[in-house]
């Protein structure tokens, strides 16, 4: 008897207009069947478990849709509409309209279902950190916001009550709610005065708060971003910092710390090369994550829950790293100014599976069954050569389509991934042809194994001590990145072209400085 598991669905959204796909495979050569006829919105968006979908119009209306039969459950019409946000199971609907003075409350929280508003307050503007303002826990049973020195809570029951309790924080300028379960809330304070930027963790049990559970102190910190793991027992904070007084990147300083719950670990993630923290992801189980960091080539490893380096999946043009729903799957590449570089790892049995490209990708993710994963080149990043393409577990592709007109967005339908299967029949490696042509091609070439477990080589290792990539000969840097062979034609944007063409001059005047010097 086949196992009843959900079908995938990929929401689509062109300048007339978003549509939702059938999920693959598809027929060869067939485009996917389509859903929904072609709405015409400014911005969608899933709720975070895939049951509802958000579907707006700037300065007009959000409507909410059913996604199991893409119906329409309630619409609003919203004068002013700047945003709007879902709650993770789409009960709650968050709205900010533009005000025109402190007495119109603009930020508004509807119960989808009946359209009543059932909490209302002005906000003066609109930020990444302050909105959603409310933030909710996945199953909605917690909801808190920031204001000015605290976190306040709401009875998510009934919130015609207000704020029922507060947690002080003088000075707090972010906030990040454990989401499975609702259990902690993290709060940071920029540093100020010469006093160093914080992380407090709190209890958002109403008994216990106001008790910090975990602190972490830093300088050179202006911003942060959180990832709380699944049993909120771990929280990564990759903090930034506009100016890298090292002079090693134009970028500001980035650095990895770790907090747990239970005060087991509270510290900078010890990471093994320096450089920027490029990406960092939990697993589904929030047992591991791996992070990719580092001047380029960077490099990605896998960090337990008691922070220590737990497998190491090599160097490269890499900057996103992607951890499949069901745990078996990493993808390591290198997207936006880099050249599409993919690395397939099958983390169970800790083996390289694939490498390919997909050059110009601005989005990527695994789709809920972890079988298949999406990259999309999109608009307004890009402007031209938009297009979605989708590979197998291992790497291989399966589907591309371009688009003709602009591409603004690319999403799979959310679903739990436990209502999959797993995959039956996995490809656990390269087939040996393809592992000796790549060997073949990378003669010539600086790079060695970095683990006798791999099947394809990843990345070379640097003769000495590692040098920010500006102070390397540009004939070692590609050896390093591509393997000896010279990125042609699309490999190198122009960006990097005109930054190849001024670390040069750079040289060359150094050099005349040098001869100058030695002459006198």
């Amino acid at each position: 008897m086949a196992s009843q598991h959900p079908a995938l669905a990929i929401l689509v959204r062109e300048p007339d207009g978003f549509t939702v796909w059938s999920g693959p495979p598809y027929p060869q050569g067939s485009s996917p069947p389509q859903k929904l006829p072609k709405t015409a919105c400014s911005a969608t968006t899933f709720s975070s478990d895939g049951s509802r979908l958000l579907v707006t119009v700037a300065s007009a209306s959000a409507t909410v849709y059913d996604c199991s039969s893409l119906s329409v459950i309630r619409s609003f019409d919203l004068p002013g509409l700047t945003a709007a946000a879902l709650s993770p199971t789409g009960s709650y609907l968050q709205t900010f309209q533009k005000s025109s003075s402190p007495q119109v409350k603009n930020v508004t929280v509807w119960h989808v279902d009946t359209a009543t508003a059932l909490y209302q307050h002005y906000q003066k503007n609109l930020s990444k950190a302050t909105w959603p303002m409310v933030q909710f826990s996945a199953d909605e049973s917690v909801a808190c916001r920031m204001q000015t020195n605290e976190m306040q809570f709401f009875d998510t029951k009934d919130f015609t009550k207000g704020i029922v309790h507060r947690i002080r924080m003088p000075g707090i300028a972010a906030m990040q709610l454990a989401s499975a379960p609702g259990s902690h809330v993290a709060g940071f304070v920029p540093e100020a005065k010469g006093v160093p930027a914080s992380i407090q963790i709190f209890s958002c049990d109403k008994d216990a708060q106001n008790q910090v559970v975990a602190r972490r102190s830093f300088f050179r910190c202006s911003t942060v971003q959180f990832h709380w793991n699944k049993g909120s027992t771990g929280l990564l904070i990759v903090s930034q910092a506009d100016v890298d007084k090292t002079n090693q990147s134009y970028y500001g300083e980035t650095k990895l710390h770790y907090l747990t719950t239970d005060r087991a670990f509270e510290g900078a993630v010890p990471l093994k090369k320096e450089g920027p923290v490029h990406d960092v992801r939990w697993s589904s189980s929030g047992s591991e994550f791996a992070a990719v960091y580092g001047f380029m080539p960077a490099k990605a490893t896998i960090f337990n829950k008691k922070c220590n380096p737990f497998h190491e999946l090599g160097e490269g043009p890499y900057n996103t790293i992607r951890w499949n729903p069901k745990g078996r799957f990493v993808v390591i590449a290198g997207f936006g100014n880099l050249p599409g570089d993919m690395a397939f790892w099958d983390y169970t049995e800790k083996k390289l599976v694939g490498k390919t490209k997909a050059e110009w990708s601005v989005i990527s993710e695994w789709s809920p069954d972890g079988r298949h994963f999406m990259t999309a080149t999109t608009a307004p990043r890009l402007q031209i050569d938009n297009g979605i393409k989708i590979f197998d577990h291992n790497g291989s592709l399966l589907f591309k389509k371009m688009f003709e007109n602009k591409l603004y967005q690319a999403d799979w339908k959310p679903e739990a991934p436990e209502r999959f299967d797993d995959i039956a029949d996995l490809t656990t490696s390269l087939s040996s042809i393809k592992i000796e042509d790549t060997k073949k091609q990378g003669q010539g070439s600086k790079s060695a194994q970095t683990s006798s477990k791999a099947p394809v080589t990843i990345a070379a290792k640097p003769a000495g001590a590692y040098r920010p990539p500006q102070s390397k000969h540009t004939a070692a840097l590609q050896d390093k990145l591509f393997g000896g062979l010279a990125p042609t034609g699309p490999e190198m944007s122009k960006t990097a072209l005109r930054n190849k063409k001024r670390r040069e001059k750079q040289k060359e005047k150094k050099a005349g400085e040098g001869s100058s010097a030695d002459d006198s």
